[in-house]
């Protein structure tokens, strides 16, 4: 299929100039050997290496090991992966225990009174002490577990998405390098073409001034000439647009002209059948991946927050010494009291129900969205099955036509 789209490229540039050359060159044009067509690609871009260096080779195997080195898009998809298993280790802690430590000293009056403020003990006394102060969740009736189940579906996601990026890169590189590879060829027949032309222009002048040919056959020759020219100041900039491209896609932040190398292999046929296509790419396709992990990540956030209606259980422990104090009001040195606490949540103006039913739409909008790229993938993959039929049956055709148009121009130069 890239095949073809090379062929195709280089037998439009020869047919013109086949046909050009045609019409000035009829019947007195010496016998002159017939060249050979070369479409090995060349450099690409105006700026060309230093004398007596040769331009870097690329393939494409290369160009897609590069650019997931140095596309900045692969490190950040890979740094958020990172940040979200951050997260989850954030909603996992919920389950573990904490521990706060605390030293406290205290100058007052003995036995002042706090007549104002919150409700709590009202007499103070002179006094140092440190302590340790700990809690552990007992239940929440699962709404810890199933945060921690949305973070790590949304982790799986993230880094469903940071592979949908490595092939978004991949592709983005094949597109560029055949693109670049089309431009360099296009250019090589070109440069042939007005390597060519020039060629006649100067036979068909020394041909005018000794009276073999009118001016109108020298203005033909000039004319096909400028044509030519013309051609490859386009196919020129068509080449270095395409290697700009190229080294955008690889990461290169400063131009680098590169000799790019065909793959040697045929390309295979096309399946006969696009439905196991279907099935393979339903099953593989990492974007499509990630918004199932999304939908079911917001599944579990939905369940998680419905869960806010119901008790919270913890249990509760101090311990401490007091080696400064008063001892006609503190009895022992050493203090200490463990307990169980549950929450119950009573009323909060609706929160927890407008917070939950928000979840429980959002995760069938994403459901909804799962499902409408489920119907595109399908669409592309048959789309696609049905492009690469088309060019892999074109290729055939396209080289038959290339051998008719290439001995259509000997038999015009042997003329």
């Amino acid at each position: 299929m890239r095949n073809a789209g090379l062929v195709t490229a280089a037998l439009i540039l020869l047919t013109a100039g086949a046909r050009a050359q045609s019409k000035t060159i009829v019947a007195q044009l010496p016998s002159a050997p017939i060249p050979a067509l070369d479409l090995a690609p060349q450099t690409g871009g105006s700026s060309a290496a230093p004398a007596g260096s040769q331009p870097q080779t690329l393939t494409r195997v290369q160009a897609e090991q590069m650019a997931l080195k140095n596309n900045p898009r692969v490190s950040v998809t890979a740094l958020l992966a990172l940040a979200q298993h951050q997260v989850v280790r954030q909603a996992h802690s919920a389950d573990l225990p904490t521990v706060t430590a605390a030293l406290t000293a205290e100058d007052s009056e003995n036995a002042s009174r706090m007549s104002a403020g919150e409700l709590q003990a009202s007499r103070l006394f002179p006094h140092a002490g440190g302590g340790v102060f700990g809690s552990q969740l007992i239940t929440d009736f699962g709404r810890t577990h199933n945060l921690v189940l949305t973070q790590k579906l949304e982790e799986q996601a993230t880094k469903s998405t940071a592979l949908a990026t490595k092939e978004e890169i991949v592709l983005a590189v094949d597109q560029a390098f055949y693109d670049a590879l089309t431009a360099q060829a296009v250019l090589q027949v070109a440069i042939q073409t007005v390597a060519t032309r020039q060629t006649t222009e100067t036979q068909v002048d020394q041909m005018t001034q000794n009276k073999l040919r009118s001016t109108l056959d020298l203005s033909f020759a000039d004319v096909d000439l400028s044509q030519a020219k013309l051609l490859q100041l386009n196919a020129q900039d068509n080449s270095d647009a395409s290697m700009a491209i190229l080294d955008s896609v690889l990461g290169l932040d400063h131009e680098v002209d590169y000799k790019l190398i065909e793959d040697a292999d045929q390309p295979a046929a096309p399946a006969s059948d696009f439905n196991s296509l279907v099935q393979i790419a339903l099953q593989q396709r990492p974007d499509l991946q990630s918004l199932t992990y999304g939908a079911q990540s917001e599944q579990k956030y939905a369940r998680a927050q419905w869960e806010q209606l119901l008790p919270n259980i913890s249990a509760l422990g101090t311990a401490g010494t007091v080696p400064i104090r008063v001892d006609h009001y503190y009895t022992s040195n050493w203090w200490g009291g463990i307990g169980v606490n549950m929450e119950i949540p009573v009323f909060n103006g609706f929160l927890y129900t407008a917070q939950a039913r928000q979840a429980e739409y959002q995760a069938r909008a994403d459901s909804e969205m799962e499902r409408t790229l489920r119907d595109q993938i399908v669409r592309d993959v048959r789309t696609a099955w049905l492009q690469e039929k088309t060019s892999y049956q074109r290729l055939s055709v396209t080289a038959e036509l290339f051998n008719a148009e290439n001995l259509a121009l000997r038999l015009s130069l042997a003329r």
